[in-house]
Formats: C-alpha cells, sequence, structure tokens
C-alpha cells in the first residue's frame, strides 16, 4: 500500500477491483481443488512462522531494534527515485542513493538484528513516458542493485527483490516491460536473489493490481507470486474491515485461494507471498468535512486479535509468507493510515500480541485443525520443527464480538503441560486453566487467542 494519504477515487478503486464475488473460504485447511493435470503437485512443507511473518517498513523510518521482537521478515518500500533522480539512465553509485542515502549503512543495520530483506522497488512516481530507454534503464538498474545487495554480492543485505508494487500508473503492457527487463539484469547479476511479482491477482487486472496470466511464459525471471489482500466487508464511505473468519468478504482469503490455484495450475514451482494485509485502529475520529468522514476503524483490541487470527488461517495454507501492514503509524483515522504495531513509534496492544505469536510459534508449523465449528470455535494444532512428541494448541472464538465459551477436545494421547493467553501488554501472559474429563479436556475460548503447550 504505502501511502500516507489516498484519494476516494484512488481507494475505491482499489477496493472494487481487490474483491470477488463469491463468500470467503476462510475454514479450509487443504489448498484449493487443482485439474488433473496438477494433481502430482507436491506441495512444500508447511514454514515454520519465524519463517512465515513478516512486516512492511520504509527505509531510513525502520527501526529495525524495536520492530525485530515481532517479525525476522522485512519487506521495504524502496523507491528507486531516490536512486535514480529525474534521470533514468543515471549511473548510480550504491551503495549511496542519488538522494544521499547510504543504502548499506540502512539494511546493513537491519541485518545485524537478524533482518532478512525484501526491497520491493517502487517505480510509479516515474511516469512512463519519463524512461529515457525503458528497457536498458531497467535493466541496468536491476543489475546494479542485484550486483551491490545481492545475496552473491561482498554485501550481501538483500534477499529477494520486488518489480513494482502497486503500479497503478502502468498499463499492463509496459509493466510487463519493466518487469521482463529489470528481472533480466537482477537474474545476470546475481542468480541467487529472488525476483518477485508486483501485487497480483488470478483474474483481468486492475489499475492496482495486475493479471497472474501476464506472467505466462516469463518462468525463468521469477520466483514469487505477490499479492495483497485487505479483510474489507464494505467500500465507500465507511470502508469496515471485519474479523478474519467472517463469512460476508467477498474478497480477501477467497482472492488469496484463487491465487495460489492458479500458481497450482499454471505454474506450480513458484511461492505465493502474501506482501500485505492489516487492519487499521486510531485512538482519533475522522473531521465532518474530510473525505473518510465515515471512515471506520477496528479498535486496538481487534487490531490486535484479528491481526493473530488472520495469520493462524494464513497457516492452513500453501502460502509461504504473510507481510503485516504497517511497522508505524501516526494516528490518522483514514484507511491504510492507522495500521501500524506502533503509534508514533509506541507499541500498540498488537505490537504485543504478534510479538508473543513470533516468540510461541517461531519453532513450530501448522500441522492440523483439531477442531472447527463456524462461528463457535476454532483449535489448531502446529508441531514442532524438530520433536515430534512436542506441539501447541490455539484455541479461540472465530467471531467479531466479545464472546468466551468453552471448547471440548480429544486429547489424542497429548498431555497439556500449561495454557496461557495471547497479551495485549508488556506483562506476563493470563494463564489459562483446562478442564480434563476423561480423554477429552474442556479449553475456554475467547476473542483472544489461547495457547496450550502438548508433550507426549
Amino acid at each position: 500500500m504505502f501511502r500516507r494519504y489516498q484519494s476516494l477515487s484512488f481507494v475505491l478503486f482499489m477496493f472494487l477491483v481487490a474483491t470477488g464475488l463469491s463468500t470467503s473460504t476462510w475454514g479450509q485447511d487443504a489448498r484449493p481443488q487443482t485439474t488433473p493435470a496438477t494433481e502430482s503437485r507436491v506441495p512444500p512443507a508447511k514454514p515454520l512462522f519465524r519463517d512465515f511473518m513478516g512486516i512492511n517498513g520504509h527505509t531510513v523510518n525502520f527501526k529495525p531494534e524495536l520492530y525485530r521482537p515481532v517479525a525476522r521478515l522485512v519487506r521495504d518500500y524502496h523507491p528507486i527515485d531516490w536512486d535514480l533522480g529525474d534521470d533514468t539512465a543515471y549511473p548510480v553509485e550504491f551503495p549511496f542513493a542519488r538522494n544521499g542515502v547510504n543504502w548499506e549503512s540502512v539494511y546493513g543495520s537491519w541485518k545485524e538484528h537478524g533482518i532478512e530483506i525484501d526491497a520491493c522497488l517502487m517505480f510509479s512516481s516515474i511516469a512512463p513516458d519519463r524512461w529515457k530507454n525503458l528497457q536498458a534503464d531497467a535493466e541496468r538498474y536491476g543489475s546494479e542493485f542485484a550486483k551491490n545487495f545481492g545475496p552473491s554480492s561482498k554485501r550481501n543485505l538483500v534477499s529477494t527483490v520486488e518489480i513494482g508494487n502497486e503500479p497503478g500508473n502502468y498499463d499492463h503492457d509496459t509493466y510487463i516491460e519493466v518487469f521482463r527487463s529489470m528481472a533480466k539484469g537482477v537474474r545476470k547479476a546475481d542468480p541467487q536473489m529472488k525476483i518477485a511479482t508486483c501485487n497480483v491477482y488470478a483474474d483481468e487486472g486492475g489499475d492496482y493490481h495486475k493479471p497472474a496470466d501476464r506472467f505466462l511464459g516469463l518462468d525463468e525471471l521469477y520466483d514469487v507470486l505477490s499479492i495483497h489482500s485487505y479483510a474489507m466487508i464494505s467500500s465507500w464511505p465507511k470502508w469496515e474491515r471485519s474479523y478474519p473468519e467472517d463469512q460476508r468478504f467477498p474478497g480477501f482469503i477467497r482472492d488469496i485461494d484463487r491465487l495460489i490455484e492458479w500458481r497450482n495450475n499454471k505454474a506450480p514451482d513458484k511461492e505465493v507471498w502474501l506482501t500485505e494485509f492489516g487492519y487499521d485502529s486510531s485512538t482519533k475520529k475522522p473531521t465532518k468535512d474530510d473525505e473518510f468522514a465515515q471512515w471506520e476503524g477496528s479498535s486496538d483490541t481487534q487490531q490486535a486479535q484479528w491481526l493473530v487470527r488472520s495469520y493462524f488461517l494464513f497457516a492452513t495454507r500453501d502460502l509461504q509468507r504473510a507481510y503485516i501492514y504497517f511497522f508505524n503509524d501516526e494516528d490518522v483515522p483514514k484507511l491504510h493510515n492507522a495500521s501500524g504495531l506502533t503509534r508514533h513509534y509506541q507499541p500498540k496492544p498488537s505490537y504485543f500480541a504478534v510479538s508473543h505469536l513470533l516468540q510461541t510459534l517461531g519453532d513450530y508449523r501448522f500441522s492440523r485443525v483439531v477442531q472447527r465449528q463456524v462461528d463457535q470455535s476454532c483449535v489448531y494444532e502446529f508441531a514442532h520443527e524438530t520433536d515430534p512428541n512436542q506441539a501447541v494448541w490455539v484455541a479461540w472464538s472465530p467471531t467479531g464480538v466479545d464472546r468466551k465459551s468453552e471448547v471440548e477436545v480429544d486429547l489424542d494421547s497429548w498431555q497439556i503441560e500449561r495454557g496461557e493467553q495471547m497479551p495485549m501488554a508488556d506483562e506476563t501472559p493470563d494463564t489459562v486453566t483446562v478442564t480434563r474429563e476423561g480423554e477429552k479436556v474442556v479449553l475456554p475460548i475467547s476473542e483472544s487467542p489461547s495457547y496450550f503447550w502438548l508433550k507426549r
């Protein structure tokens, strides 16, 4: 997303093109059905949560020491006009940007904190007709970036580049021309560097996403299909988002599933990354004369609950990464302007909830759905990286109201060692006590997920 402010026409169009007509399929715990031609595809192992959870940052504004507890993976919005200025043929002088930023210093400080970097190379600020020689300039830039920062370079700072974010001012043909040229430059300079697409959907495309079909025949030039998806249930004038399990979604999970199915059918060796998802939460109300006067954000508590629960839904799918939008906000009550895990760089409840999730499940991967009842309960099992005799159950109430209940589950030879609820502050999580009834256990649940450590 990465827009401090957006026009009403922009956000309306983005929502319309990013959603479909069918209801959400949040409850699926398997990949979408594929055609017989792809039934032989063997999906990779589910990623460990430390390799799954990411966050979106922005260059010099990102504080690695503050955000490392919430994610090891960071996606940076890298404006290439910082490097080229107004001359696309400018001979870049990396590690310095033309505006003076030292990328070795910026990305080097991130890597010192154990962060893996995905640089989203944004060029929308450069009008298509401003390229002096589009093919040559884009290829040269891709080559220089990879040669200076890629995994095979001396600096070894950036593992992945995305070619474009939401290049709305580039028609499909022109975007693909930029993509093909820049990707060629990256591949030649550093074959070890992963290349991701801009925001793509399995449809005919729109101003702020491109159709996946446009990448057919370009298999050698990319490794990852990137998608942005937000939990929207209404567009203008409210722009309302909802809890991730809501059955009313016209898009969200459905759009992700469609792209995964497209990948399974047409590009089975590629990964799918959700590079933007998130929720706004502001302490302020929009002004009456503002174009977002009827905008409805989430509460801080809802943002925390819904981000964490979104990760559990994503984990059931053949999805390799999911990046939260955004790292920080300035408490502006507008769409995409209050999405930070921090507010004025001070942690929100979501910061503590997400960091607890990473700390708890970092060494675990999704294993199975233990129990799921729509609008009633969810219990998912996560397997330890190396020890088959360890697991974690996560249990919650999948609604959008402040609901508490209980769920009875078969122990299946497990012993519950302890339980605790997702925290929303910098304090010890509340203990959750379970009741055993023979070979079953009764778990208390609420809208905030509870974690239960298991042993055999």
